[in-house]
């Protein structure tokens, strides 16, 4: 495969204020064996209206399908449903790719057929004048370095060396970034399966580690997206769903990763799980 396609799947509800940046970003891309995969979520405002006329623009196929919504995994399994790529790169209504952002990832990601996970840093465009932004992204513009004695530069490493790394489970928990920072082979969904969609926001890194005892995980040491830190975001809407998903987590990792831990946070597990008994 020299030149796989890439399905850049775009899951929207109400996304009018930014979905224009988002898909001007895609078709700006240096790599060009793509196709754009739209789930929309029922949205109520112009997001679609927005997006229809990039068809007449352009050579890259723009599919465009309505889901029923149930929460916002489902909608990201939808996506990938749909999509036809080798490989799935996501983009939310909020972000932006950089116009070498697929060329570097995928680069990297034909290196080594074991690779399932090729991430990347993050651009953060928000307003410091917010002061939950600012606190943000103090704590988690950086994630690579939050590891801790896993010295990830750019790059090849096996999966299983990141589930045994001591600090894998200490905040910042989600040490790859989110969906718009990541590039799947969509072999993982085979060997892996979907986004839990009982989970309402951890859903994102729950999976990342999920899938890393089947595959190699690639690095690209350069920020590729620019993720967009604002107060409609669902990440800010939904924060009484973490102590929900903190309890589910610790059950999911017991049952599917427990046995790759390092003894340190399988001990932090087995707390965890006491306290939920407790209550």
């Amino acid at each position: 495969m020299i030149h796989p396609l890439i399905s850049i799947c775009i899951p929207t509800y109400n996304g009018e204020q930014f979905i224009v940046e988002a898909i001007e970003s895609a078709l700006r891309q240096t790599y060009t064996n793509l196709e754009i995969i739209v789930s929309d979520d029922g949205s109520k405002d112009a997001t679609l209206k927005l997006i229809e006329p990039f068809k007449e623009t352009t050579n890259i196929p723009i599919h465009i399908y309505h889901h029923n919504p149930s929460g916002i995994g489902a909608n990201w399994n939808h996506c990938i449903e749909k999509a036809n790529g080798v490989y799935i790169k996501f983009l939310f209504q909020d972000d932006i790719l950089l116009p070498n952002c697929i060329e570097r990832m995928v680069n990297l990601a034909l290196k080594d057929e074991k690779i399932g996970l090729v991430y990347c840093k993050r651009q953060i465009l928000y307003s410091d004048q917010n002061k939950f932004d600012a606190r943000w992204v103090s704590n988690y513009a950086l994630l690579h370095n939050k590891w801790d004695k896993l010295i990830v530069s750019e790059g090849i490493l096996n999966g299983k060396d990141y589930l045994k790394d001591r600090k894998l489970l200490d905040r910042p928990q989600n040490k790859i970034g989110e969906p718009s920072a990541v590039l799947l082979h969509k072999d993982c969904f085979k060997k892996a399966g979907y986004f839990n969609t009982a989970i309402k926001q951890d859903l994102d890194f729950e999976y990342w580690y999920r899938l890393m005892p089947f595959f190699k995980i690639g690095f690209v040491d350069e920020e590729l997206i620019i993720f967009r830190l604002h107060e409609g975001q669902a990440t800010q809407q939904n924060k009484k769903d973490k102590t929900n998903d903190a309890r589910l987590l610790s059950k999911i990792i017991l049952k599917k990763l427990f046995r790759y831990l390092h003894y340190r946070q399988k001990l932090n597990i087995l707390k965890d799980l006491l306290k939920v008994e407790k209550r």
